[in-house]
């Protein structure tokens, strides 16, 4: 790549359409207009799960996309332009936001935690980068990695089940048949945004409701039973149309912080298997790039919560595009993170997003949750983890149960360990613990994680744990 941060493309061809069979490498560009035209469609791939996120966490949704844009930028400077990626806001966090809240926290307490696990994930990504992936494997090896990623994305179960399902449950239901329609049936493009496309038409069908019925009597956002509409648009019509997000700064609590630090696992899985599946797309190895990978998103992470945005990591989705498209340029990316600045300085499409129906994230949520959790079974599978091995099936039992199901473990009058951070503590001791006593004939040599979940479906845009909503 010429130019030392990767900011310099030769054009590809005549740079209007790539030769049958040809690929656009990441040094390379079409035409601006068609690489604005790609960053567009970037854009929209990674739109639904960007805004959904923020939503749920109780943040500002366009800070959330403003620094997406930013995290991208850095990554791509960080990677020098190898590795093309669009760093979009987490979904691993929801829960731990939804935590917090209930321990009396706000935002500030939110982004403080997250903006903690970010810089632990910057010295992992520098660890990786100086003695190589097995440090990955000597702690975490897949059984623990699919075991926290699946109590992560459990533990929200609750959420859904007793804050946005019962502000509209039909609507709900409605929204979960349509998203799982697009999911399973839809093809290419749209099936990767599906998400996206249920809420959309989750959205109309509120608005047709409220037409229609009227108000419905059921809980509204803060949980008091009231007559209601499902949809209102209000505060869209005072927002403007140009001005900054709301900034803030973060606060650090040791709570919020133990509870929001096992989270750091399952970025390390996306960005780990995310990497890996980028590489050999391109056909350019990237494993020497793995580290400042993991790295440059700890900083991306870092630099959104001090402003009081959301953590960002690697997305599959837009994997996805690239496949569709077979144009890996980083000059599209950067086009995405330029249109995901713009669209952070215009409030009326914050306003919009934050007037999503609570039934219509009911919908959502009852598949997005399952399918964060459920991406722990598919590292398990994708490295032959044997459940029926004691060793495995004992550790990871207890830290699933204690973690969906709320366990605490009190420590003194002021400080308690309880759900995902239990749960994973229990885990990962459990599991090294358990491994240093079992007899010989139970410990099986396991594949390296980043070895495991770096198969590709081009169809579908997926890879390995990485796929995120």
């Amino acid at each position: 790549m010429s130019g030392g941060l990767g900011v310099r493309w030769k054009l590809h061809g005549d740079g209007r359409v790539p030769a049958p069979g040809a690929v656009v490498r990441p040094d390379e560009r079409l035409t601006w207009p068609r690489t604005a035209g790609l960053g567009a469609q970037h854009v929209v791939a990674m739109f639904g799960a960007s805004f959904v996120a923020p939503v749920l966490m109780g943040l500002d949704p366009n800070l959330a996309i403003m620094m997406s844009g930013v995290a991208t930028m850095i990554f791509l400077l960080a990677t020098r332009g190898r590795v093309p990626s669009y760093l979009g806001c987490s979904l691993s966090f929801v829960g731990v936001a939804a935590v917090i809240r209930a321990q009396g926290g706000d935002a500030a307490t939110i982004t403080g935690a997250i903006l903690v696990v970010g810089a632990v994930l910057f010295l992992v990504g520098l660890a990786v980068k100086a003695f190589g992936a097995r440090i990955v494997h000597a702690s975490m090896p897949p059984v623990v990695t699919g075991a926290v990623v699946m109590l992560i994305g459990f533990n929200l179960a609750p959420v859904t089940a007793s804050t946005y399902w019962p502000q509209d449950q039909w609507t709900a239901l409605l929204t979960m048949l349509l998203t799982g329609f697009a999911v399973v049936c839809l093809r290419g493009f749209w099936s990767r945004i599906a998400i996206f496309l249920g809420l959309v038409v989750g959205y109309l069908l509120s608005w047709v409701f409220d037409r229609a019925f009227g108000k419905i009597h059921s809980p509204d956002a803060s949980g008091e039973t009231v007559d209601h509409w499902r949809l209102d648009l209000s505060g869209v019509g005072d927002a403007d149309w140009f001005g900054l997000p709301s900034f803030h700064g973060p606060s650090f609590s040791w709570s919020a912080i133990l509870v929001a630090l096992p989270v750091v696992i399952a970025l390390i899985a996306e960005n780990t298997g995310h990497v890996k599946a980028v590489g050999e797309m391109t056909g350019d190895p990237l494993d020497d790039k793995m580290g400042t990978a993991i790295a440059a998103d700890g900083v991306g992470s870092m630099v959104s919560t001090s402003v009081g945005g959301p953590a960002n990591t690697t997305y599959s989705e837009n994997i996805g595009v690239m496949a569709a498209t077979r144009v890996y340029s980083t000059a599209a990316y950067w086009a995405a993170a330029i249109f995901a600045l713009l669209f952070g300085l215009c409030p009326k499409f914050g306003a919009v997003v934050a007037a999503i129906p609570g039934g219509v994230l009911g919908g959502i949520t009852v598949i997005l949750y399952g399918m964060i959790g459920l991406l722990g079974a598919q590292i398990w599978t994708a490295n032959n983890v044997d459940l029926r091995n004691p060793l495995n099936l004992v550790p990871v039992a207890a830290g699933i149960i204690i973690g969906v199901g709320g366990v605490s473990l009190k420590i003194s009058d002021n400080f308690e360990l309880s759900g995902i951070a239990l749960g994973t503590l229990v885990v990962i001791t459990g599991y090294h613990a358990l491994r240093a006593l079992a007899p010989a004939h139970l410990k099986g040599q396991e594949p390296l994680l980043d070895e495991g979940t770096s198969s590709y479906d081009p169809g579908r845009g997926e890879a390995g744990p990485s796929q995120q909503g």
